[in-house]
């Protein structure tokens, strides 16, 4: 059975190459990061274009990228409610190709506001990068994770005393106390 989203609305991202200096830019001019996430998004359908550009840094602005809201994952959009700065997660990947510029870009292919997606992401190797939600997306998301999400109840811990004593194999095991010891001059 496939998730529903029941909330969507769609994002546009600035991505930013900035010049590196000092000893590391023997092995790298520059580097990629996730700049903004921006909740309006302006031309959903542009393709990605240079918004700013010196001698120090280019950004470029990347449209059309859709935010999805799963009931399933409302526990993912507590935790990231739940930590300090409440944020936009993006998965970017580097063109094989240049398609639009002059060298490739590093295109944002997700953005979430899960902590479960990011995870997830993260745990396949991907390259994540996160910016702070600005206050309007975070009380739409407070919103939705006060109608939606319902915490798991806590199951009492049985007290080890209780457990059957097993081997490391899991096989059941006894605790014998009438024979000899070996050792201390007994054998």
């Amino acid at each position: 059975m496939t998730a529903v989203a029941t909330h969507k609305f769609t994002v546009a991202v600035v991505m930013r190459k900035e010049r590196i200096d000092g000893p590391m830019s023997r092995w790298q001019p520059t580097r990629w990061v996730l700049d903004d996430v921006l909740a309006y998004a302006p031309d959903a359908d542009a393709p990605p274009r240079r918004i700013f550009q010196d001698e120090r840094e280019e950004r470029w602005l990347f449209t059309g990228l859709s935010v999805e809201l799963f009931r399933d994952d409302a526990e993912g959009y507590y935790l990231n409610l739940s930590s300090p700065s409440p944020c936009w997660f993006v998965l970017w990947r580097m063109e094989e190709e240049a398609t639009v510029a002059d060298e490739p870009l590093a295109r944002p292919a997700f953005v979430s506001l899960s902590y479960h997606d990011a995870g997830r992401w993260l745990d396949a190797q991907e390259t994540v990068e996160q910016v702070p939600a600005p206050t309007e997306v975070v009380e739409l998301l407070r919103e939705y994770v006060e109608q939606h999400y319902v915490p798991e109840p806590k199951r009492r811990k049985r007290p080890d005393s209780f457990r059957p004593l097993t081997d490391r194999f899991g096989n059941p095991a006894s605790v014998s106390t009438n024979g000899k010891k070996p050792g201390a001059g007994n054998g």
